[in-house]
């Protein structure tokens, strides 16, 4: 594949976890806006977000579209850009196949506790 093939299919995947976010949190996103995907090639998370959208959404992103999986090195690499206050996310995807997320297990087990207490409210 391509270098620019593959970038494009990072782009896409950037962009896709951008939307989701947006339709979770009810922010716009895009150029200029609270959740943007960061152009291929910057340090830092791929999705930018603002503060508007860490306080709903606090997870800093990187976004994988890989068909070999090297994941131990990625979840390296998410934790390095982890901005202060959120919680690293990997999101990963291959070719033909689901996008698949992996975070701290102490974390999903919090979201889990979360989302139970609030059902109960």
């Amino acid at each position: 594949m391509k270098p620019q093939s593959a970038k494009a299919k990072g782009r896409t995947l950037q962009q896709w976890v951008c939307k989701k976010i947006a339709e979770l949190t009810g922010l716009e996103h895009g150029k200029d806006k609270p959740i943007e995907s960061r152009p291929m090639g910057q340090s830092g998370p791929d999705v930018r977000l603002e503060s508007a959208a860490l306080v709903k959404f606090p997870f800093s992103v990187e976004c994988k579209f890989q068909e070999r999986w090297s994941v131990h090195k990625w979840i390296e690499q998410a934790k390095a850009n982890e901005a202060k206050g959120t919680s690293w996310l990997l999101v990963c995807k291959q070719s033909r196949k689901p996008p698949v997320v992996i975070l701290e297990a102490d974390v999903f087990f919090e979201i889990l506790k979360k989302a139970e207490t609030e059902a109960g409210e």
